[in-house]
């Protein structure tokens, strides 16, 4: 490594952060009436239910089960009776399969079903199996089952963790409340995972707006020196795996490949620290923090979420008002999406909801998009080194095969870096999205049976979330 180099990565943009939340500290939400449990809330396969309607259920219990490798169970989280399993509208659109909770009045937030290992005990891959038991998927919005991605092939040999605690996200501030307020938590969870993946080393990777993060996590750092706090400056999309990995060690992941292929596992802060809450215990995930802010929002802050909650809920306990005049984001405003309906609940993937004022983020006719005047400014920013411009006008004329084969469109992880400096208002991430849902939809045609399975460098199925091979945060 080379001291004086500069820990960060070329191009990227530095939109305003608009944190206004990380000053309070985490507090509870309570439980709604009704939960509702999408039996598909992370990539790959959707859960296989264990209960049935009229069922009683304590919080904790095991509701569904895996399906396979690439799947995780759901857990309760809270007591109850199942009402139903029934199609229910989803985020991304869809109508997807549910459980239906609906919660005693007398349910308490303890957790009621747990099944407690020594965790020292268990070998790397036992460890991995207790992982998937746990329901545990990324949480900072690529939901993918932890186990997958902490299961390492025989061929790679990893040497580092890195612990993604960038939160590089305008507005987003869970990530930064965790490592302040939990920081004992996330050391343990950093243990288990260098234990699964093998890896000797960690680094914590903290972008330089949270000085009281870092000096928490560091506060608590074990004497051998096994993991380290490394401050990196305040960037978009300095929390994308490919990204902070060249910012903390200075390699460059290669194209169509995965920090695995150079040594290195990529976690988040909140993965982390949330399994080494509920590891030691033996339970299952049942809630998250989520961040509730924006201007439509009157008791804007970071909440324990119940996974289940229904938007609704959240947003008249956080004091929003004609929610029929908001807009509503899951995530952050750079890679969240909007939703239509409030009775979309919270899932696992859900690591903010920003409401908005419609009338004042909905484009007036002086924005609508222009052709492309060639002015470069995508190139400058996107960090993949993609020609966005190029990648746009071949969409424009539907030339998907050819996005792919020659401009690489599958490096392209839908950060929105151009979308957001370009002057023309061209939408180049939505058409990057619908190219690589045609080109997914092509290679699945062609594809055997018994491959149907596999995944694509296109970005995941909307159905069962996002993974791209490089996720912010």
């Amino acid at each position: 490594m080379f001291p004086w180099r500069k820990k960060t990565f070329s191009r990227g943009v530095h939109p305003d952060g608009n944190k206004s939340t990380a000053g309070s500290p985490i507090r509870r939400m309570p439980f709604a009436s009704r939960m509702i449990l999408p039996l598909a809330q992370h990539i790959g396969k959707p859960a296989v239910p264990l209960v049935r309607a009229g069922e009683e259920v304590v919080r904790g219990q095991p509701i569904a089960r895996a399906n396979g490798f690439l799947s995780v169970p759901i857990h309760a989280p809270a007591d109850g009776v199942v009402e139903s399993i029934e199609l229910k509208p989803s985020a991304r659109g869809p109508w997807v399969e549910s459980i239906v909770i609906r919660v005693y009045e007398a349910s308490t937030q303890e957790i009621r079903w747990a099944e407690p290992r020594d965790l020292d005990a268990l070998s790397p891959k036992e460890l991995l199996q207790v992982i998937q038991d746990s329901g545990m998927v990324g949480l900072g919005g690529a939901a993918f089952p932890s186990h997958a991605k902490m299961t390492v092939p025989g061929e790679f040999a990893i040497h580092t963790l890195i612990v993604n605690g960038c939160e590089c996200e305008p507005y987003l501030t869970c990530d930064h409340k965790l490592m302040r307020e939990h920081p004992d938590d996330l050391m343990q969870g950093i243990r288990i995972a260098m234990r699964a993946i093998g890896a000797g080393r960690a680094i914590i990777g903290v972008e330089d707006n949270k000085p009281d993060a870092a000096a928490a996590m560091r506060a608590r750092l074990p004497a051998d020196g096994a993991i380290s706090v490394e401050v990196v400056p305040t960037k978009y999309p300095q929390g994308a795996e490919k990204m902070l990995i060249k910012s903390l060690l200075g390699i460059e992941v290669p194209p169509g490949k995965l920090p695995m292929h150079v040594g290195v596992v990529v976690n988040n802060v909140g993965t982390l620290t949330q399994l080494g809450q509920i590891l030691p215990a033996g339970q299952g995930l049942t809630e998250r923090v989520v961040t509730v802010t924006g201007p439509g929002i009157k008791k804007p802050g970071d909440y324990w979420v119940p996974i289940g909650t229904p938007m609704r809920t959240v947003l008249e306990w956080a004091g929003a008002q004609d929610v029929s005049e908001r807009e509503i984001i899951l995530g952050g405003p750079m890679m969240g999406q909007a939703v239509a309906s409030l009775e979309v609940p919270v899932t696992k993937a859900v690591s903010g909801i920003l409401v908005f004022d419609r009338r004042h983020i909905e484009a007036p006719a002086s924005r609508r998009s222009y052709p492309c005047i060639k002015c470069g400014e995508c190139v400058n920013v996107c960090p993949m080194g993609l020609n966005p411009s190029m990648l746009g006008m071949l969409a424009a004329r539907r030339e998907y095969d050819l996005m792919s084969s020659d401009h690489h469109i599958g490096e392209c992880f839908e950060c929105g870096c151009c979308t957001y400096v370009c002057p023309a208002h061209i939408p180049l991430v939505q058409q990057f999205k619908v190219a690589k849902a045609i080109l997914r939809e092509r290679v699945a045609a062609k594809a055997p049976a018994h491959e149907s399975g596999e995944r694509f460098d296109f970005g995941a199925p909307p159905t069962h979330g996002r993974k791209p091979s490089v996720h912010p945060d």
